[in-house]
């Protein structure tokens, strides 16, 4: 590393716009503590030598955009460039696409719809889109493209021309609107955070608006998103809400048998997977101080992403924290609660979100208080699996009556879990997916 001109390449190829991107993603959705630790340990490989990869620039300038153009020069040469037909009677095989850095939206959007397909008997395998030989090799044989979360950048393009050079129809599926910038301007959540993150999503969503638009159909994961897409795009939307896989259920399985013994308190759930939710709790920060002050063995937990300095201190004072981890350490601590509560600030972005955090309190028997922003109500059964909760008056009532209540709170969350393996896991019904979609891969 002392030769200047080694330092200097190291440091073009450590700070690539790519990498730069992945690291804001998981300062948003993991934290700081989580984003650096990775950012360290690729630091680390990297010198050692150990994160580069025949798919790295090189020293003539190569960039991973670039990587196909000298095959399509010679297709172009040889008169081979142009496919001649789609693979039209055959059975479809849909290459799935994506960024799937982040763990949730990996599960959700695309290890989960891989397994739906191939229970449907569609043939369907998924790459990270940067792993480029992969990514290449499933186009080289699919019937249908589909992209996840992707914004427009060399790369993508490259990817996005060589699927319209095979002729493929392609499917862009999204599970945020990060291609709004009225959605992240009116965001409360962005308060919470830097000012500079802020800056970067609004400059990015034009970029996921110019893939959304290049796309041939559309899927969404909530009613709220597809309507707020709408006003974006003109391609055919479809809806393909997240469900509970059967990982989830055997996770939350476990977890609920190993719940430590009852001790006597009624525990609220708060959980947060990414940064600035404080905001969401802020909505019903009175009624929660008011609870928690009326008995001694109440007490509020706070799950994943929440900064006690930005808590009011009756709610910091009685809180129980248990920090972002695993997937199964979160439900495991999550299985401990009476109750989760879901609240959501009533903006355009809380709108479009989904019901995941209802599917991991049901997967582990615990009911749900949401209010009546995004796709949340819509997996209660209001009285029955939780409650919908509209206005301080309800959201206190509804705590009030379950913690004066156990076993009214223990039966409400084995209805939810009964609920979720019986109408909200991976089955072809047109609340999980529209029967549209399904059409458009077999036809």
């Amino acid at each position: 590393m002392a030769n200047p001109r080694s330092a200097a390449r190291f440091l073009r190829n450590t700070f690539r716009p790519v990498l730069i991107r992945r690291f804001v993603t998981s300062l948003r959705e993991e934290g700081w503590g989580m984003a650096t630790a990775k950012a360290r340990i690729y630091m680390g490989m990297r010198l050692r030598g150990e994160a580069l990869s025949s798919l790295a620039p090189s020293e003539a300038g190569n960039r991973e955009g670039e990587t196909l153009h000298g095959s399509w020069l010679q297709l172009a040469q040889g008169g081979g460039f142009h496919v001649s037909s789609r693979r039209i009677g055959t059975a479809p095989r849909l290459a799935l696409i994506g960024d799937l850095n982040l763990p949730q939206c990996r599960k959700y959007r695309v290890e989960q719809l891989a397994d739906f397909w191939r229970d449907q008997g569609v043939y369907c395998e998924f790459a990270h889109y940067q792993d480029i030989p992969r990514a290449l090799r499933l186009m080289s044989t699919a019937t249908h493209l589909m992209e996840y979360r992707l914004p427009v950048t060399p790369l993508t393009e490259m990817l996005r021309y060589e699927a319209r050079r095979l002729r493929l129809p392609i499917l862009y599926d999204i599970d945020d609107p990060l291609f709004s910038v009225s959605a992240y301007e009116t965001y409360g959540n962005m308060a919470e955070v830097d000012p500079g993150m802020k800056a970067h999503f609004l400059r990015e969503a034009p970029k996921y608006l110019a893939m959304m638009n290049g796309a041939d159909v559309l899927s969404l994961s909530t009613p709220g998103l597809a309507e707020h897409a709408a006003l974006y795009s003109n391609r055919p939307i479809f809806l393909r809400r997240n469900f509970a896989d059967a990982k989830t259920l055997k996770a939350g399985t476990r977890a609920r048998t190993a719940r430590v013994a009852e001790d006597g308190l009624f525990r609220i759930a708060f959980a947060s997977g990414s940064q600035g939710h404080e905001a969401d709790l802020a909505t019903i920060a009175p009624v929660l101080e008011a609870f928690l002050a009326g008995g001694s063995d109440r007490r509020l937990m706070l799950l994943g992403h929440v900064d006690l300095k930005r808590l009011p201190g009756a709610l910091a004072d009685k809180a129980e924290v248990a920090a972002f981890s695993t997937y199964d350490k979160y439900l495991a601590a999550l299985a401990r609660a009476d109750v989760a509560v879901m609240p959501l600030a009533d903006d355009i972005f809380n709108r479009c979100k989904s019901a995941v955090r209802v599917i991991d309190a049901a997967s582990v028997s615990v009911p749900a208080i949401v209010g009546p922003v995004g796709d949340l109500p819509q997996m209660i059964r209001d009285g029955e699996t939780g409650v919908v909760a509209d206005g301080p008056a309800a959201w206190a009532a509804a705590l009030e009556m379950l913690s004066t209540n156990k076993g009214q709170a223990a039966a409400m969350g084995r209805a939810a879990r009964t609920d979720l393996e019986t109408r909200w896991t991976g089955q072809a019904a047109d609340h999980i997916i529209s029967p549209g979609l399904i059409d458009w891969v077999r036809g």
